[in-house]
């Protein structure tokens, strides 16, 4: 009886251990899942990106390779979801090197430089209708947009201001300029005006000058008034006449002034040093004498510039030919007189370009009566044509491409597409666009040279794909 005990004791051991041993198997069967669930999430690895260059992608940070811009971080992408080509994942053409696109490769590999080579994706290698040559569409995410700083601007129909502005600079009216000479040699004993920039009025006295020629002429002039008061036939007055109007003359063409004559005639009496007038009003703008100077015959000691009119001389560039025309008017302002405008015309356009400037002068001639404006000062000249309606675009969207000029256009869902445009006139910081775009269409003002940059890579991503 106690054997029996003792056997079921042992049955009921053994079961009680079978079913613990089931139990445990079922919970460790349950947790494997978990598990692999764990080491699938650890095989997930932290992916960086250009933003700018989408295909550049690292397990690390650092600085693209292209652009040099920073990665960003990307959400976790597992090794089999790369280079998975299952339904709505991206099918991978070829690898291509991250620093020479022509350099592919159909499996993945490293370059010279110990760089993995870069998966291309077929949506990557199609133009997208691009009408430009080397360029291609290009898909940025509304992220990056902002990242990057893009903005656009529509394409307007509107007037566009004929007004355009260039540099000029204030010069004297050669026309103005009066140099005085001698026409006799002689002696400087007084100098009246002693510094240039000097203002002297019409007739007013600049030097006086001994000349024995004038001596003699003023002596001939006096014989012959006193011959004609000595006879009294009238054919001998008719010859004395004659005689006084030669020394006369003579005296004239020699510069003595009209008072001084007069004065010689009245007074008999002969002056030593006959006083030079200036002949015009102006400023002094050049002295070549001092006092006990000798003067020879053709000598100019004195240059008197009238500046009660000036010129401003504008430079304009070739592409501003069809703008610049006589007749047009012209607004100048100096740093000088923030708050002052000076009015003018053109009035003549120099048919000659500069071969070292590559530009043309165009000449304005502007009052100066209160000679504010000084020459050798710098003007900005502001024209003023007429406006006309144009489509316009901000000039920040405009690229210079290598046979001409393109823009970058939104068609939609983070696309943009290259376009060759040509230009018209340009106002300020609006340009006319002759063909390429429509109105309302949205063209790319800010970040559109990283977009050409990206359009070029892609370009060429797709040239080597057709290669291959």
């Amino acid at each position: 009886m106690n054997s029996r005990k003792v056997s079921w004791i042992w049955l009921v051991i053994v079961v009680a251990l079978l079913s613990l041993g089931l139990n445990v198997w079922l919970i460790t069967d349950n947790r494997t899942p978990n598990r692999t669930a764990v080491s699938s999430a650890q095989a997930v690895k932290e992916s960086y990106t250009c933003p700018m260059h989408p295909t550049i992608i690292q397990d690390h940070p650092g600085d693209c390779p292209l652009c040099g811009m920073k990665l960003i971080k990307m959400d976790g992408v597992s090794n089999a979801q790369e280079t998975s080509t299952g339904k709505g994942e991206k099918k991978i053409l070829f690898y291509r090197s991250p620093m020479d696109p022509r350099q592919t490769s159909p499996a993945p590999r490293k370059d010279e430089m110990g760089m993995d080579y870069i998966p291309v994706y077929e949506s990557e290698t199609t133009g997208g209708g691009s009408t430009v040559a080397n360029r291609a569409e290009v898909t940025i995410d509304p992220s990056r947009q902002q990242l990057i700083g893009l903005r656009t601007a529509p394409v307007t129909h509107s007037e566009l201001s004929a007004k355009w502005r260039t540099v000029g600079r204030v010069q004297t009216d050669p026309t103005k300029v009066r140099r005085v000479n001698v026409k006799v040699t002689g002696y400087v004993e007084r100098i009246h005006v002693n510094f240039i920039g000097q203002p002297v009025k019409r007739g007013e006295p600049l030097f006086t000058l001994y000349s024995p020629e004038l001596l003699t002429a003023q002596r001939e002039y006096l014989l012959a008034l006193n011959k004609r008061e000595s006879y009294s036939e009238n054919g001998a007055a008719v010859r004395d006449s004659m005689m006084i109007v030669a020394a006369r003359q003579k005296l004239k063409l020699w510069d003595v002034s009209e008072s001084q004559i007069n004065r010689l005639e009245e007074t008999g009496e002969i002056v030593k040093a006959l006083t030079i007038v200036s002949p015009v009003t102006g400023i002094v703008t050049a002295k070549n004498i001092v006092e006990g100077s000798t003067l020879n015959m053709g000598d100019t000691p004195y240059e008197v510039t009238d500046l009660s009119m000036v010129w401003v001389l504008a430079d304009a560039y070739q592409t501003d030919a069809a703008r610049a025309k006589v007749g047009l008017e012209a607004e100048i302002s100096l740093a000088s007189l923030p708050n002052h405008t000076y009015s003018g015309i053109v009035d003549f356009i120099d048919p000659v370009l500069d071969p070292v400037s590559r530009t043309y002068k165009i000449r304005i001639n502007i009052n100066n009566t209160n000679l504010e404006l000084k020459p050798e000062m710098f003007a900005e000249v502001l024209f003023q044509g007429s406006a006309h309606e144009a489509l316009i675009i901000p000039a920040d969207a405009i690229i210079p491409s290598g046979r001409g000029n393109m823009v970058f256009v939104a068609v939609g869902d983070g696309k943009f597409q290259p376009r060759s445009v040509i230009l018209g006139e340009k106002s300020g910081d609006q340009v006319e666009v002759l063909e390429g775009v429509r109105e309302g269409e949205l063209v790319v003002t800010r970040a559109n040279f990283l977009i050409d940059s990206e359009s070029s890579l892609r370009a060429a991503l797709s040239a080597a794909g057709g290669a291959e």
